[in-house]
């Protein structure tokens, strides 16, 4: 069963990814979640991912803007990039198998300081991401792909600026890739350190890092009677 989300994209109703050969870790499986609702927390929370894919037999790692529409995540790029010519037209499937690519999202959430230098770790919460991905020449759903890129950032930005034109529209691309073949990874905790170095004379704990936002910094050219929006007020 599924329901389909605001953009018309169908979302599956399940509360968990069926693990698969792609995405079971072959270390640290006891870190390894297929929870719909972990994933999707942790592809919310970033700004950034990284969309790896093979050209000419060499491998390639970019770092790029995502947004996620129900169990569809779409990727922004220019008409010009690599990836992009490569995904091929998602209305065209048949004969365009698209691009196979891996995206991964990644937070570090703290420095695990161990008393032994092997034992030192971080504390972080991915995703990976395997399918294969294609260009969105849908209008409305190339469209409803850019608000949500817009939204990721700030919530609530995409009707608060104007919308891309024609001519925007044109020189930006956008692939989508459904969540399918999905895996969380989160590590938690102090250090792990052996019995025989408990008693070290080395400080051993966490260094926890948390994500902020310093005060907004208004435009110069702001003009004049513009207020600070509620939505970036509750950023």
């Amino acid at each position: 069963m599924s329901v389909a989300s605001e953009s018309g994209i169908e979302a599956a109703d399940t509360a968990s990814y069926a693990p698969t050969d792609l995405t079971v870790p072959t270390r640290g499986r006891d870190r390894a979640a297929y929870d719909q609702e972990l994933v999707h927390a942790i592809l919310d929370e970033a700004y950034v991912c990284h969309l790896g894919f093979v050209r000419d037999g060499a491998p390639i790692v970019l770092p790029t803007l995502y947004g996620r529409v129900g169990e569809r995540l779409y990727v922004h790029g220019s008409t010009g990039s690599r990836p992009l010519r490569m995904a091929g037209d998602a209305r065209q499937q048949e004969e365009d198998p698209g691009l196979a690519v891996c995206l991964t999202v990644t937070h570090v959430d703290g420095l695990v300081l161990a008393r032994s230098a092997f034992h030192h770790s971080i504390n972080y919460r991915s995703v990976v991401i395997h399918g294969t991905a294609h260009q969105v020449t849908d209008p409305e759903e190339k469209r409803a792909a850019l608000d949500a890129l817009v939204d990721h950032v700030v919530p609530g930005r995409s009707v608060d600026s104007r919308p891309a034109n024609a001519k925007e529209l044109a020189a930006t691309a956008v692939l989508s890739l459904d969540l399918a073949a999905v895996s969380a990874k989160v590590r938690t905790g102090g250090p792990n350190d052996d019995p025989e170095d408990l008693d070290l004379p080395h400080w051993a704990g966490v260094v926890p890092l948390r994500k902020g936002h310093d005060p907004l910094v208004p435009s110069a050219d702001l003009a004049p009677g513009i207020e600070t929006p509620d939505y970036l007020v509750e950023l």
